[in-house]
């Protein structure tokens, strides 16, 4: 749809043929005009045309060699009625857009299930899928319009093709009343007719969102049971770090504290890990008041006499050190997520 020439391949899916001409004649003529590769895939059988299939009638292939298109085809599955399957519909597209090499998608139909099937189908090949809009239908989006006014003597040509659905007069399109006396199809609701101006109008459709799962409170007892998990793990990184906070190594004439370093770093982990994967501060607070209840226990001086922390800038930092980090993650903001684009 960008109109880059030969490396184009783009794949337009209609209800039924006729359609392809009324509304993105235009956009098929440049293209191929521009050297790129267009295929129409048609939803649906009617007989309304001229010819038992559809897919072969003399009307069809006259529209298509007035646009320029030699490839065209009905898709296996149809689009509505009680037999579709929206899985085979899109099964097909797929594999449309596979041979093809497609680099964007057309949709020129207003059918649920052909729309939501080519839709997957592209979306899940990575292919951008622009919609067919006429400008008072998209009221609150974004239009993209192509100039086609070179293009509107072909457009008409293959639009006056269809004699059994439209009728021509100069630039103006009417939809030829059926004998059932109802018109059906995008020509409804044209009245007298329409004017076919020098511009077609598009819509990009999004990527579906991934879907958000609602974050569901815990009950109360889930939560007091993670708390009793916080508060007993942070007792046991507080006996861990205050056995191993002492350890060093020593490189030539440097001594690297690499047991305060270990017990720091771990308590960090623990810490923002818990804030990260839970969320709740409750939680982070029992395996704070675990982790430091445990060091200031063990930092007394046992009746014996023996000590675990001994005074020296090493017990300082790990008496003090884990407070400080406790207190930042305590304290720190929770980061909203990122809102998608509308």
């Amino acid at each position: 749809m960008v109109m880059s020439g030969s490396g184009e391949s783009v794949v337009f899916v209609h209800d039924r043929p006729g359609d392809e001409a009324l509304l993105t004649g235009g956009t098929i003529a440049r293209l191929r005009a521009d050297g790129a590769g267009v295929v129409v895939l048609f939803g649906a059988r009617t007989h309304g045309d001229t010819g038992e299939d559809t897919a072969d009638s003399a009307d069809v292939r006259a529209a298509m060699g007035g646009l320029g298109v030699s490839d065209w085809r009905m898709l296996s599955a149809p689009a509505t009625g009680t037999g579709a399957d929206g899985h085979a519909l899109a099964a097909h597209v797929a594999d449309v857009l596979l041979e093809v090499d497609a680099t964007a998608l057309v949709l020129g139909t207003d059918d649920a299930r052909l729309q939501a099937a080519a839709t997957e189908a592209a979306h899940a090949a990575g292919i951008p899928v622009f919609q067919s809009k006429h400008v008072s239908g998209a009221i609150g989006q974004r239009l993209i319009a192509i100039d086609v006014s070179d293009q509107v003597e072909r457009k008409l040509a293959a639009v006056a093709a269809y004699a059994g659905r439209w009728s021509v007069a100069g630039h103006t399109v009417a939809p030829v009343e059926p004998l059932g006396g109802s018109t059906a199809g995008p020509g409804a609701g044209m009245g007298a007719g329409t004017v076919v101006g020098g511009t077609e109008t598009f819509v990009r459709l999004p990527p579906p969102q991934a879907q958000q799962i609602a974050e569901i409170p815990p009950g109360p007892g889930a939560r007091a049971l993670a708390g009793l998990l916080a508060f007993v793990v942070g007792a046991a990184f507080g006996v861990l770090g205050t056995i191993a906070h002492q350890a060093t190594i020593v490189l030539g004439p440097v001594t690297i504290p690499i047991g305060l370093v270990l017990a720091l770093a771990g308590v960090t982990a623990l810490l923002a890990g818990l804030r990260l994967v839970v969320g709740d501060r409750l939680v982070v607070l029992l395996a704070t008041i675990g982790l430091l209840g445990t060091i200031f226990l063990l930092s007394l001086r046992s009746e014996g006499g023996s000590v675990l922390v001994p005074q020296g800038l090493p017990g300082t930092l790990w008496t003090v050190g884990p407070t400080l980090i406790a207190t930042v993650v305590l304290a720190w903001p929770r980061i909203p997520g990122r809102r998608g684009s509308a």
